[in-house]
């Protein structure tokens, strides 16, 4: 459709798989498009997509993203009459949405009293309690210390959740069994609130066990018309992030009055976007029991577009027509009216999203950061991505690279497709969670939509994760052959070649949980790899790998630093060829171990940002006791003392930038007279 009486320029206010979505309608539309991004970003897909593109600042989002007079002054500059925020970042941001009304510029959100309201979770919950809308039993009132909240537990009851006022994503919440849990958890919140939003209010409400995540889509234009279109089941959490949503709900699907219920909480979302005026997009969050499903208990408003509305647009038909929503954000926020009402609205088939993440879940889940070498992204369903070929995946921003939508006539074909689409997903130069994904649509409660928000953590520790074998690494050796460079001379080949016979070459990889060696055979009819007694035949056919006579199906690549990335199915690993001088180092570490020693180094596990420091140079720390905690991609990592002993830090200080592997701490053991003396 052609742009009429919209926009001529529209910025997105924002980056990743969500400003590329968001480009994509403004084409779309005619409009054009302005991209902001950081020097993390420069050769990020959605600077490349954008009509133009303007540099906010320096990686840090505060420096950037969050940097709301640069946001504004990129608006003058391109002639943006309007801004489009996405999801996190200042989507949420009333100072925003205010800076923006003052400088005559277009919010394609909604006014700065609903977000106001909608905002804050503690306000919000008090405005549509007095609307008859059902809220979860606690204690919301602001400014509550850390004593007034501990005193008021006890009325709450346990167990119970902490749940800051601002922000979302399940970032600062915490659940706590026990009263003698309270104040460590509500210093975490805060600490994780403050860093994340700017804002460290906490709040308290009864916890409800197992419950199911159900949250409506609206849409309400500027003439007093307001929809409701359908809902969403987001129930697959892992620490109040969301991993796998669908619509519609399964708990409702299964239910013989399922669409009684579903007519209800429509409703409900409903009155409590009008109880404030609310205009435009947005997602009103609920919790229901799966015990009791006609009951169910108003959570938040997220006055934005969630990460999960392709579901939605998948299903819902507007008169027999698919709904585009950043279409309709953009009409609403330019003025115009809704063009179609509740009973035009119907719902389609059904619509399953997995949310693709740079993280390594067989490792706890730490995040992963590099180069993306090579992206294939699977045909027949919905990708909305932010990959390309080269792209730096950074520590300082939100580890979600992709989301993968399948659609089907019933729920069992839409996860069918998701699964079969997620393996043939290949992301090479980063570990992803994709495995991880398929093991859980797997899962016999998955299938039968018996879903609860405390699945994952029940399921969690009976999910067998693939593991580099001798397979993979006889294909390593392989392959860490044949990249070495071509010689003109006999003697610079290092092919193994005696007189005689080949002499095997041996080469050590690190698998990220051990160190492999690998024992190599240069033959004529083919490399012969051993791997722990285990003989791998490997051969060169004109478009691939053969091994033991079977067509291999990895996909692989080489990055600069001697790592070889590898993808099957979903499945994917590294396999760093080590030099001959780690190796020996690493076999001294080992018989340290053995004589009863231990590795006084204490190692960030990955690259990021220190938010917190324990401890003090020269103090006596116990093992386990906490030094310091570094955050990257809105993860904390506790960095733990290995032993008894003094501490020794470097210069370290909140804000510090650190680098995987780097040194934090180092605790030396305690002499004979350093007890005499400590005692």
């Amino acid at each position: 459709m052609m742009n009429t009486n919209l926009f001529d320029t529209v910025l997105v206010a924002n980056r990743g798989e969500i400003a590329v979505r968001i480009i994509r309608t403004l084409r779309a539309l005619g409009i054009r498009s302005v991209a902001v991004y950081s020097d993390a970003d420069a050769g990020a897909l959605h600077v490349a997509h954008a009509d133009t593109a303007i540099r906010l600042g320096g990686a840090p989002a505060n420096e950037s993203y969050l940097d709301i007079n640069a946001v504004i002054n990129a608006c003058k500059a391109s002639g943006a009459q309007a801004v489009h925020p996405g999801y996190g970042f200042l989507s949420e941001n009333v100072d925003f949405a205010r800076a923006l009304e003052a400088s005559g510029i277009a919010f394609i959100g909604p006014p700065v009293n609903s977000i106001n309201l909608m905002g804050d979770k503690i306000r919000s919950k008090n405005h549509v309690l007095s609307h008859q809308v059902p809220v979860v039993p606690g204690i919301a009132e602001p400014a509550l210390s850390d004593e007034q909240l501990i005193q008021a537990a006890s009325e709450v009851g346990f167990p119970l959740l902490i749940k800051p006022s601002a922000g979302g994503g399940g970032k600062g919440m915490f659940a706590v069994e026990s009263a003698a849990q309270l104040p460590e958890a509500l210093a975490s919140a805060r600490r994780t609130a403050r860093n994340a939003f700017g804002d460290d209010t906490l709040f308290l409400e009864r916890l409800v066990r197992n419950p199911r995540h159900i949250e409506v889509q609206i849409l309400a234009d500027a003439h007093g018309n307001t929809v409701h279109l359908g809902e969403r089941e987001c129930s697959l959490q892992r620490r109040h992030q969301k991993v796998i949503e669908e619509a519609p709900a399964p708990l409702f699907e299964n239910l013989e009055h399922g669409a009684q219920i579903r007519e209800r909480i429509g409703a409900a979302a409903i009155a409590a976007a009008q109880s404030v005026g609310y205009v435009g997009a947005g997602t009103v969050e609920f919790l229901a029991s799966d015990q009791n499903p006609d009951e169910f208990f108003f959570m938040e408003m997220n006055t934005r577009l969630q990460v999960e509305h392709p579901v939605t647009e998948e299903v819902v038909r507007v008169n027999g027509q698919k709904l585009d929503l950043v279409d309709w954000q953009v009409r609403i926020a330019a003025g115009q009216p809704l063009d179609f009402t509740q009973d035009q609205v119907g719902l389609v088939g059904h619509a399953i999203e997995a949310r693709l993440y740079a993280e390594d879940p067989a490792a706890g889940f730490l995040p992963s950061t590099g180069t993306v070498l090579q992206v294939r992204e699977p045909a027949g369903v919905r990708v909305d991505s932010s990959l390309r070929d080269g792209l730096e995946i950074s520590a300082h921003y939100d580890p979600m690279l992709a989301k993968v939508i399948a659609w089907g006539t019933h729920r069992a074909e839409a996860v069918a497709r998701l699964d079969r689409a997620l393996a043939e997903t290949v992301v090479l130069g980063v570990l992803t969670n994709s495995e991880y994904l398929r093991l859980l649509l797997a899962d016999e409660d998955v299938i039968a939509g018996a879903l609860d928000t405390n699945l994952i953590e029940r399921k969690m520790e009976q999910f067998s994760f693939r593991e580099s074998g001798p397979l993979e690494l006889a294909l390593a050796a392989h392959l860490d052959y044949l990249r070495r460079p071509a010689s003109t001379s006999p003697w610079g080949l290092r092919d193994g070649w005696r007189a005689q016979h080949h002499h095997p070459i041996t080469r050590h990889f690190d698998t990220g949980n051990t160190q492999a060696a690998t024992s190599l055979l240069v033959t004529p009819e083919g490399n012969k790899a051993s791997v722990g007694g285990q003989e791998h035949v490997i051969r060169e056919l004109g478009s691939g790998l053969e091994i033991n006579g079977v067509r291999c199906g990895i996909q692989h690549a080489w990055d600069a630093d001697g790592t070889l990335w590898l993808s099957d199915r979903g499945w994917n690993a590294s396999l760093r060829a080590l030099p001959r001088e780690e190796v020996l180092e690493r076999q001294l570490e080992g018989l340290a171990k053995e004589s009863g020693s231990y590795r006084p180094e204490v190692l960030s596990p990955m690259p990021g940002t220190v938010i917190s420091v324990q401890a003090a140079d020269g103090q006596q720390v116990a093992a386990g006791q906490l030094l310091a905690i570094v955050e990257a991609m809105k993860m904390e990592h506790q960095l733990l003392a290995p032993a008894d002993g003094i501490v020794r830090l470097p210069a370290l200080k909140a804000g510090d930038l650190v680098k995987a592997k780097q040194v934090i701490a180092t605790v030396e053991p305690l002499h004979t007279e350093d007890k005499e003396r400590l005692a």
